[in-house]
């Protein structure tokens, strides 16, 4: 079992912490609740391998253009932006890190970033990274970007 300062494969490969079970009950929340009200507009992938112009990134949940499954030809790493990139923190990671993040996938096309804050029950839904509003659980979490609103009391139960 590695120490608490060893990097585990997981981390290693996909440069990022490893999820905990909130992580991913949220993730899981997110990706049912935008599936259940945006399935016909946009498609919803975890844990999308990303390469934008070098910059390498596996965001928790990324908002598509809609795309169709072609089981015949699959895409490793996907090298257009997402339309949103949508990071949980992890109990590893600091708020920055995932601030820097935003700025860096912006830098690189994508339109909306969300930084999810379990801890909190709080997700902060960045239009720039100079722009961004906040949302509590008993909210509806308005993306204007995407003309998406979502109740975050369903995505915190």
């Amino acid at each position: 079992m590695p120490s608490s300062t060893e990097i585990s494969g997981y981390e290693v490969e996909r440069n990022k912490p490893m999820p905990s079970l909130n992580h991913g009950l949220i993730q899981a929340n997110l990706i049912f609740a935008l599936k259940l009200g945006y399935k016909d507009e946009y498609s919803v992938v975890s844990e999308l391998s990303l390469d934008l112009s070098g910059w390498e990134s596996v965001p928790d949940v990324c908002i598509l253009p809609k795309v169709a499954i072609n089981p015949r030809q699959d895409v490793a790493t996907v090298r257009e932006p997402p339309l949103c990139a949508i990071e949980i923190i992890s109990p590893s990671q600091s708020v920055n890190e995932l601030i820097a993040k935003a700025e860096k996938y912006f830098q690189y096309g994508v339109k909306s970033c969300w930084i999810v804050i379990p801890a909190l029950e709080n997700i902060y839904v960045f239009s720039s990274p100079d722009n961004y509003e906040m949302y509590k659980v008993s909210e509806t979490l308005s993306d204007p970007i995407l003309s998406i609103e979502l109740e975050l009391a369903e995505v915190f139960s």
